[in-house]
């Protein structure tokens, strides 16, 4: 059955445009640090008072800056300090989480709130099938925003492995089985709206370096625990792509057992023993039970099966010591663990931890881990995150239809 179509006209929304840098960093310093005073954004960005002004001033004509003179009253007296901060409504992003058998989407305000989550199964990995669920998807969460569906900026779709986010390419997923996909240019076929593929982790980091953890911080690392062993990396004032668009992958280190073959074909990976699927695998084998769900094998681990606790175990230790190769080599003020795995962290805390203080260098073992369970709709709105920063940087141009 065809999907029905979403038809909206253009909008004063659609004028949004950050022409130069000094408009850029302060709608940033806003976005990220809303409500703050003129005053605290020059010094954020080092540009005077005068020219945070000029800056800000066709944003809150155009309806994209809101200017709180309302909190002003009650304030000692003196010059006026009128808070500055992001009108949410103001544009809209679709984030969209491409996993095996299944898309995941959300449309969120410009500061990354959810609005609306929309799940859809796919029959198969295919490229084909993909692209068919995520422009359905996006129809469906379009028709869920209605007349604000005419706000929505661009898509984010955010993929594991490799990816080329420049040119909108999958290069390579194993998850997915997929080499050298155009997914942009198949999707742009199907979405009249700007499109931004990138990588899930950097996605997922991105949403944490404006809107998480990293707000505050000069410094700080993901590393996230399920279906694979991935991380993003934050330094030096932006999330680290590398120079061939591949960065923070841990879960291929060749840290565990040269007998263990990882999904993307070689030995030892990280990810061969710490994912999801590698520790069922393992409780698969070690207990004799091939049909046991994954659900099972960590009843099995907190009920002190010697096998499951036994995986359970060799993932946290390969885990523990891929965290601490991250904090040797660039030295984050923060690691956040976080992922679908995390869900059961208690089973692999005490290795991990035991294996990071074993392997951190000096100072790197000073690093502070925090850990936090999450969704694949999480996931989704890291790939929404990324569409912001994008739009808000201009490399994804807000266009009329």
């Amino acid at each position: 059955m065809t999907e029905p179509t979403v038809e909206t006209e253009p909008t004063a929304a659609r004028s949004f445009a950050l022409r130069t840098r000094a408009s850029v960093d302060v709608f940033t310093r806003i976005l990220t640090h809303g409500p703050i005073g003129r005053i605290g954004i020059g010094r954020a960005v080092g540009l005077s008072q005068a020219a945070v002004t000029k800056a800000v001033a066709p944003l809150i004509r155009d309806g994209f800056v809101h200017e709180d003179i309302a909190t002003q009253r009650g304030l000692a007296p003196g010059r006026p300090v009128y808070p500055l901060s992001v009108v949410p409504m103001s544009l809209l992003v679709i984030g969209v989480k491409v996993n095996p058998g299944e898309v995941i989407g959300v449309a969120t305000t410009m500061t990354a709130d959810v609005l609306h989550t929309a799940h859809r199964a796919v029959v198969d990995n295919s490229v084909a099938a993909v692209v068919e669920a995520v422009a359905a998807l996006t129809v469906e969460l379009q028709v869920a925003l209605g007349t604000q569906a005419d706000r929505v900026a661009g898509i984010g779709v955010s993929v594991s492995g490799d990816v080329d986010s420049a040119n909108g390419v999958v290069r390579d997923s194993p998850l997915l089985g997929w080499e050298g996909v155009r997914l942009r240019a198949l999707l742009e076929d199907r979405i009249d709206l700007p499109i931004l593929i990138d990588n899930d982790v950097r996605a997922l980091t991105i949403a944490e370096q404006w809107f998480g953890v990293g707000v505050d911080v000069d410094s700080f690392a993901i590393a996230t625990i399920g279906s694979g062993i991935g991380s993003g990396i934050y330094l030096n004032g932006d999330v680290v792509a590398g120079s061939h668009g591949v960065a923070g992958e841990i879960g291929h280190l060749p840290l565990a057992s040269e007998d263990l073959i990882c999904t993307c074909g070689r030995r030892g990976c990280v990810e061969a023993e710490a994912s999801s699927g590698a520790i069922l695998a393992a409780v698969r084998r070690d207990t004799g039970l091939p049909d046991l769900t994954m659900q099972q094998a960590v009843d099995l681990a907190h009920g002190g099966d010697p096998a499951a606790t036994r995986a359970f175990d060799r993932a946290g230790t390969v885990i523990g010591s891929a965290i601490a190769a991250l904090a040797n080599l660039v030295g984050p003020a923060i690691i956040l663990v976080t992922g679908e795995g995390v869900v059961d962290y208690d089973l692999f805390e005490r290795r991990i931890r035991e294996a990071f203080a074993a392997h951190a260098f000096g100072a790197a073992a000073r690093c502070l881990i925090v850990t936090r369970a999450h969704t694949f709709d999480d996931w989704a709105r890291g790939a929404a995150a990324s569409v912001i920063r994008a739009v808000v940087r201009q490399a994804v141009p807000v266009r009329n239809r």
